[in-house]
């Protein structure tokens, strides 16, 4: 066999939260593995940047709560800083209402959420039905309906003609939070996190190493780049289910695998921060949070780090992202701040900064916020993908039993995939002896 050729116990493909989380549980456990990462930065949909004025800001994944027991810890064993989002004062509704009538309104759209998760997911009336053939059922008020409908293809960043509604409710059951999910933000930046667990990992992690093929047998597998290949006794692909469908297998994944990989699409956002020299929105009163019912899938709130850092993030997702994503940058700068200017007045396009990351069809992730089912028919896609075929496993926060989508959920998918693949190695060392 080729002497060139590197060995460990087990390749994780994937350097998100999941494929971090995945690498320290092994590392812990005394596994010898390889990290490998085809961008040239880890944490996946998490992720900073500098903004023109020169201030790291995150432009991925960013929000978390006190309901999120695994990223929170995480946040204490790293001396991290939670900022309060600030909530105080009336949210905004555009087309407006008045602050009695946007209460009546956003709780009926709630109210349609709470019913919507009474039903159980394997109910056989709902067979086939979208999340938009089910809301038409619905004999709510249109302006409640609306707001719902924003909600959703803000939450989950598609159509929801494409949506179906066993699976939207199966994900929304194990998001459990019971305090708002923007309750806080990481001060050093969520990113900041992910580029800590980086450095305990040293010379395990590789990056800017894109895989072209993985080879596996009963032997084990080769994990093929432009680096080199590494041989190992399993493979753990910590990506989303999407871009896990895209890698060359050799031979070809079980019909079974391939075809639940392949009823996933990637969610579509665009994440805006602007900068502002003051919180005028707070002398005015108002909270910073305006939703929008029309166009669906807008919605801002404040983000300011402190009292010298005032900001509003907005989030475009859904099929207006992907209408939005076309205008071209300057045009996506407009657009967005004439929305902001009718929500909140002509102080709204006095930004010290106004920068934006587009996730829609990112070259690594596909996507964001995450990747969801679009068959109404797959309902047993996530229980093949989480079984895998061994050698090979796979892992996402998609697949997780605890806040799907989410950093949270991706840092308990990856622990769970490490501890089975350390349970598959101790009953394989056990049957060998």
């Amino acid at each position: 066999m080729n002497s060139e050729i590197e060995r460990a116990d087990v390749v994780v493909v994937g350097a998100g939260f999941t494929g971090l989380s995945a690498a320290l549980e092994l590392k812990k456990a005394g596994v010898d593995f390889v990290l490998l990462e085809a961008r040239d930065r880890v944490g996946g949909r998490v992720e900073a940047m500098p903004n023109r004025l020169g201030e790291r800001i995150d432009s991925g994944g960013q929000f978390l709560c006190d309901d999120m027991p695994e990223v929170m810890a995480l946040v204490r064993a790293r001396g991290k800083t939670l900022v309060k989002t600030h909530f105080t004062g009336e949210f905004i509704t555009q087309p407006r209402m008045s602050e009695a009538q946007a209460a009546r309104t956003y709780g009926a759209a709630m109210r349609i959420r709470e019913r919507m998760n009474a039903v159980a997911p394997d109910d056989p009336a709902i067979a086939g039905l979208t999340m938009a053939a089910w809301l038409d059922r619905q004999n709510d008020p249109s302006e409640a309906k609306a707001a719902f409908h924003s909600l959703i293809e803000g939450l989950w960043c598609l159509a929801m003609e494409r949506l179906p509604l066993w699976y939207v409710i199966d994900n929304d059951r194990r998001i459990t939070n019971e305090v708002s999910e923007l309750q806080y933000f990481v001060r050093q930046t969520m990113y900041s996190l992910a580029d800590d667990l980086a450095l305990d990992l040293g010379d395990r992690l590789r990056l800017s190493t894109p895989i072209k093929s993985i080879e596996h047998g009963p032997e084990g597998v080769r994990v093929v780049s432009a680096a080199g290949s590494i041989e190992a006794r399993t493979v753990l692909v910590a990506v989303p289910p999407m871009m896990a469908s895209k890698v060359e297998f050799v031979p070809l994944l079980p019909a079974a695998l391939a075809g639940a990989l392949g009823v996933w699409q990637s969610g579509a956002v665009i994440k805006m921060l602007a900068r502002y020299p003051r919180a005028f929105w707070r002398d005015r009163g108002l909270s910073g949070m305006v939703m929008w019912r029309d166009p669906h899938g807008l919605f801002a709130c404040d983000a300011s780090n402190d009292d010298a850092h005032p900001a509003l993030v907005v989030f475009i997702g859904g099929p207006l992202a992907r209408r939005w994503h076309e205008l071209g940058e300057a045009a996506l700068r407009a657009k967005v701040t004439s929305k902001l200017e009718e929500a909140l007045g002509a102080e709204a396009a006095g930004f010290s900064d106004l920068s934006y990351r587009d996730w829609t069809d990112d070259r690594w992730s596909g996507g964001g916020y995450s990747d969801l089912i679009v068959d109404a028919t797959a309902t047993d896609a996530e229980r093949i993908i989480r079984a895998g075929a061994s050698p090979i496993h796979f892992a996402s926060s998609e697949l997780s039993p605890s806040f799907p989508g989410y950093v949270e959920g991706a840092i308990v998918a990856g622990r769970v995939a490490a501890l089975k693949i350390i349970q598959s190695a101790i009953t394989s060392g056990a049957s060998e002896s």
